[in-house]
């Protein structure tokens, strides 16, 4: 199987010389398609100096894997003894958004990200993810309904994007009704974390976490005085058990589940959905039985993933293969995706081929990181592609593209901001 049949050119900004790299993230063929210069970066050894993101950007499978569970680097290079960051030098107009970080798993080392990340452990438990699966099918069923009738569709905003906001919403307990201020102030956020960031997008992320932050506060309330069968409740009872998480840090590990809950999700869904479509396969044929549909659910998720960096910085003066050496407080660029593309890993990288993952010694996807910051939603998210992947071609066995995609100027992630399709008929 295979996804295209010419090779993309490199990005007109990328260049590669002397350990080197040059490319501009918002080159708009980097982000519509940022493989072919992965491709050029691994096959030059997998790692070079990216004056962009102040770092070393690695590709490699091999080190990508092993700096994730390398304890001599970190997400931050703490200046205290628990492990958190230091953000007093952050300008005055985003005192909220900080606010919020300061307590983020994504931003905290141990002990503090060990106290933290058990007691979200205690309150995601596994069983509280499998009993979502009837749900969700259920919200894939009824937006599928929606699109009877219609010549074409818009997987991102008709399918993608309601489905994961509104499972994260019911798993942590917050009102459905909620789900549009939870999908702005979300996007707001994330806006922080992409290229060319603005004074007013910043200052829009920070309204957003202040809104965002005063709801969950609400949410927090009313669950003390109503417990229910839901997260925010686990989470409080995991509180009185320990008696160690107090509101701030409860507010941040909320936000962070929402958002990441559903940003990454709905790029997974639209990119593995175009995927399938482009690959030249019966979609029958990738979903015929649970063995098959979890390892094209692991297909998509190492050929086309919507994270594609994660930092890490020295906590130590260390080398790297390449004559790279690095001193306290150095940066390195993990570029997930490439690693899932290195042909050191993968036979045939940039050929989707599912059956890869029936065989028990396939390497591990990169994906969802590694070490302690393993993305803790990994099971739901997985659970939540292979439903949505799976009822989506089950009832619209038809489904063609009706234009071509589009691609959002957002990387690190890389995900589509527009797919449209045909039900060819519609839903059945």
């Amino acid at each position: 199987m295979s996804s295209s049949t010419s090779t993309p050119a490199l990005p007109d900004s990328f260049r590669l010389a002397a350990g080197r790299l040059e490319l501009d993230p918002r080159d708009r063929r980097f982000f519509e398609n940022p493989y072919p210069a992965y491709a050029a970066l691994n096959e030059a050894g997998g790692i070079a100096r990216w004056d962009r993101v102040d770092g070393w950007a690695i590709a490699r499978h091999d080190l990508v894997s092993s700096i994730l569970k390398d304890r001599r680097f970190g997400r931050i290079v703490a200046e205290n003894p628990q492990g958190r960051p230091d953000f007093s030098r952050k300008p005055g107009h985003l005192r909220a958004f900080y606010g919020l970080e300061a307590h983020s798993l994504l931003e905290l080392e141990p002990p503090t990200h060990t106290r933290l990340r058990s007691l979200l452990t205690r309150a995601f438990v596994a069983r509280r993810i499998e009993r979502l699966a009837p749900k969700i099918g259920a919200l894939a069923d009824e937006l599928i309904d929606g699109f009877e009738g219609r010549a074409t569709v818009d997987l991102i905003a008709d399918f993608a994007v309601p489905l994961p906001v509104r499972v994260i919403a019911d798993l942590i307990g917050v009102p459905m009704s909620s789900a549009g201020n939870l999908l702005d102030w979300s996007h707001r956020m994330v806006a922080m974390y992409t290229p060319g960031r603005t004074r007013e997008s910043e200052d829009a992320a920070n309204a957003a976490s202040e809104d965002f932050a005063a709801f969950l506060r609400d949410v927090i309330a009313a669950k003390r005085r109503s417990p229910a069968d839901d997260l925010v409740c686990a989470l409080i009872a995991a509180e009185d058990e320990a008696g160690r998480l107090d509101r701030d840090e409860m507010v941040s590990l909320l936000v962070l589940l929402l958002n990441a809950g559903h940003e990454a999700t709905v790029h997974q869904i639209g990119n593995g959905a175009k995927t399938i479509l482009e690959c030249g396969e019966a979609p029958a044929s990738l979903f015929r039985d649970d063995r098959t549909s979890e390892a094209t659910v692991e297909e998509t998720l190492r050929f086309d993933p919507p994270l594609h960096l994660f930092e890490r910085y020295a906590l130590e003066p260390l080398d790297l293969p390449g004559g790279v050496t690095l001193a306290r407080g150095d940066k390195v660029a993990l570029l997930l995706a490439a690693a899932n593309r290195d042909p050191a890993a993968y036979a045939e990288p940039d050929r989707f081929m599912p059956r890869r993952f029936l065989d028990k010694g396939a390497r591990t996807v990169t994906s969802f990181g590694g070490g302690i910051h393993f993305c803790i939603g990994a099971p739901l998210a997985r659970l939540e592609l292979r439903i949505a992947l799976e009822r989506l071609f089950a009832r619209c066995p038809g489904l063609a593209l009706a234009g071509a995609p589009r691609y959002r100027d957002s990387w690190h992630f890389h995900g589509l901001e527009r797919l449209e399709v045909t039900p060819a008929g519609g839903a059945i």
